[in-house]
């Protein structure tokens, strides 16, 4: 289903949404949310902008290379914890806050952290996972915004096994919300295509330790 939003106030039309057809879970997409002309701007501007590394997580007793670079970024308090790496806030950049101010528009919902990753080619993926640490309390929402090369990005819902692909193009934001996350895995495959990068940012609302 596809529709546009429409902003009483100010009267005019909003970026075109479509509604994906998953049951149990409620995520939208937003394939222009940004012009192109912003989104090649911002996607040029974090390859230098922001402090990348390549992380390392244990799998099976083994120290293993993520593939691909990230990087977290948010307010002070925003320590992160996936795959027993733990991530301390770096500060916002001027790019992230513009984005950040986007997808806020978008989604009604204040976000306070960000998890940028950087898909350098076709080799560089995400494995389906949920994001449902704690640190992001009960049914998150987190929006998703792509920069750079479109890829196919997966959803399987953890019961019934049933997979949906929805392509992630250059200035999109993907809104995974409600139940999303207790019912679905989602992830980035690899590719022997010869592709260029892309820049993906998650935006989440983490809880604060004082609740």
């Amino acid at each position: 289903m596809q529709f546009s939003l429409f902003d009483e106030e100010n009267g005019r039309r909003e970026k075109a949404c479509v509604q994906l057809p998953l049951l149990e879970a409620d995520v939208k997409y937003y394939p222009n949310a940004l012009s192109s002309s912003d989104a090649n701007r911002c996607y040029e501007a974090l390859k230098t902008e922001l402090p990348w590394r390549q992380d390392a997580i244990r799998l099976f007793g083994k120290s293993v290379n993520i593939p691909r670079l990230q990087s977290w970024h948010g307010d002070p308090h925003c320590t992160y914890t996936y795959s027993n790496l733990t991530m301390a806030p770096n500060p916002w950049s001027k790019t992230l806050s513009e984005l950040r101010k986007t997808c806020e528009q978008i989604t009604g919902t204040e976000f306070n952290s960000v998890l940028a990753n950087w898909y350098r080619d076709g080799q560089d993926s995400m494995s389906l996972h949920a994001d449902d640490e704690p640190e992001l309390g009960i049914n998150p929402t987190i929006a998703s915004l792509t920069l750079g090369e479109a890829r196919p990005f997966v959803l399987r819902h953890k019961e019934t096994k049933a997979r949906f692909t929805q392509v992630l193009e250059h200035g999109s934001v993907l809104i995974m919300a409600g139940t999303t996350q207790s019912h679905y895995v989602h992830g980035i495959a690899k590719t022997a295509k010869p592709i260029g990068g892309r820049i993906n940012l998650t935006f989440r609302h983490l809880i604060s330790p004082a609740g």
